[in-house]
């Protein structure tokens, strides 16, 4: 089971859920817009207001009701939104957003993301180059993996349609309300539909249906 064709934003993400809605803006699929966070937080930073948003380093804006553990290490450029938790030893490398109420966990590192509001990712997760969408979570420590291992470029495939990121670096996708199993890897170029499950220790590559149930390879069910 898979879809046939490649899920756009639209298809994925509710954008009133992100501090980030304008960077998608113009653009058709999700990874178009990793080349683009950086300039984006930084362009967007100095437009908050510092009545509501900390600016502890150049680069570095954070909401005065954030959480943000004192061990943990924010890079620039990043934004950490309204009421959102850093945890201990948590290391965001930078061009990061972190959504309102979302958790970055303990030791888990972030690069070149935006996580929507209410994301978790609680407990040792590494994600680079991905896009979370509303209320996703990732169980403990399960991973994006961005790099293919012969470090050619990504293609996204789904059943009846592959497209060529050009990118060497893209990581996953998960669309709104998406759980993803403890111990996990999402292969470079996973899409996972809106409110879809990834059973704990799989190994996920291509896209996954949108209200589906991802067992292993070849075994996708749907929750219908």
């Amino acid at each position: 089971m898979a879809d046939k064709k490649v899920p756009k934003i639209s298809d994925l993400y509710d954008l009133e859920h992100t501090i980030a809605a304008d960077l998608f803006e113009g653009k058709d699929y999700p990874w178009e817009v990793l080349d683009g966070i950086k300039e984006f937080i930084l362009a967007l930073g100095p437009t908050l207001d510092p009545e509501e948003y900390a600016n502890p380093a150049e680069g570095v804006w954070v909401a005065k009701d954030a959480t943000v553990f004192p061990s943990a290490y924010l890079g620039s450029p990043c934004i950490i939104d309204h009421g959102a938790e850093v945890r201990h030893c948590a290391f965001i490398r930078g061009s990061a957003i972190v959504g309102k109420n979302a958790v970055v966990g303990n030791s888990v590192e972030l690069k070149n993301v935006v996580l929507f509001d209410n994301v978790q990712t609680p407990h040792y997760n590494y994600v680079g180059d991905s896009i979370l969408g509303y209320k996703a979570h990732m169980g403990a420590g399960s991973i994006t993996s961005n790099v293919k291992s012969d470090k050619t470029l990504v293609v996204i495939k789904a059943e009846e349609e592959q497209i060529e990121t050009k990118r060497k670096k893209v990581g996953a996708m998960l669309g709104d309300c998406v759980e993803v199993g403890c111990n996990s890897v999402l292969n470079p170029g996973t899409v996972i539909g809106r409110h879809s499950n990834v059973y704990p220790t799989s190994s996920v590559r291509g896209v996954v249906p949108a209200e589906s149930i991802y067992k292993g390879a070849g075994k996708i069910v749907s929750k219908n």
